[in-house]
């Protein structure tokens, strides 16, 4: 059995369609992701700086692999201008073996 890639899904929120879109281009045309979902506007509140904030972003799902880890988180950090945005990892476990190596063969490093 064929070990497959050690794929992720990596979350940020985006304060407008705008950067969501330039995010997610960005990340696809340099090979850092192989897919991004934008999903539509939701209401975050949380708290920054001492204060309970709300405020409408933009959710995207990035699909990408482990070993891009460090590339990807950067070159969203460098588009988005949130002073600490939102970007976490989650690992994927499970998947279908003919996405996850998709994911891998659409990325530059598997």
């Amino acid at each position: 059995m064929e070990a497959l890639p050690e794929t992720l899904l990596v979350l940020t929120n985006c304060p407008d369609e705008e950067t969501a879109n330039a995010i997610a281009l960005a990340v696809v045309e340099a090979g850092l992701a192989a897919c991004v979902n934008i999903l539509p506007r939701v209401q975050s509140i949380y708290r920054w700086q001492g204060k309970v904030e709300s405020a409408t972003e933009i959710p995207l799902l990035i699909k990408s692999t482990a070993a891009l880890y460090p590339a990807l988180q950067a070159a969203i950090a460098q588009r988005h201008p949130y002073d600490v945005p939102e970007i976490i990892a989650l690992p994927i476990t499970r998947g279908l073996p003919a996405y996850l190596n998709w994911v891998a063969a659409e990325t530059l490093q598997s």
